[in-house]
């Protein structure tokens, strides 16, 4: 082969990859945004009869969780939507995959393996809107 045939011409990512993309930042937007939202403002008592495994926290970890888990929803949608530092939107999404792996961690230390299907998926989607932002699908940036 000739050396031009070789390289690959550069072109925009396929229209269902960023289609799949958006569905799946605004679906771990609206879980981690409403989770999120919990955490940061129920009484601790009133969570704890919901889920159970806050009242293993100390509160103030807890609220912490929910806010990185806010921040983190507002990460994947904004910076995209308005293409103000659009990078940041994959950093939100790897943010929440490491959330989700130490939820992983913390709920088999409970013996609540129950729970570890939730925190997978969520990890994988979140993984999967990290890889595509960072590599095949960013979004680029206003200016």
């Amino acid at each position: 082969m000739d050396g031009i045939s070789d390289s690959k011409p550069t072109e925009r990512p396929r229209r269902g990859l960023r289609i799949a993309l958006w569905v799946a930042q605004v679906l771990l937007a609206i879980a981690f945004g409403m989770g999120g939202f919990m955490k940061l403002t129920l009484p601790l008592t009133e969570l704890t009869q919901k889920l159970v495994w806050p009242g293993a926290l100390p509160e103030p970890l807890l609220r912490f969780i929910g806010a990185s888990e806010l921040a983190a929803a507002f990460g994947l949608l904004l910076p995209a939507a308005f293409r103000i530092r659009p990078e940041l939107t994959p950093l939100a999404a790897a943010g929440l995959v490491v959330i989700m792996a130490l939820a992983v961690v913390f709920h088999l230390s409970r013996g609540e393996a129950y729970m570890i299907p939730v925190n997978f998926v969520l990890g994988v989607i979140a993984a999967f809107v990290a890889w595509g932002r960072f590599g095949p699908a960013p979004i680029p940036s206003r200016g």
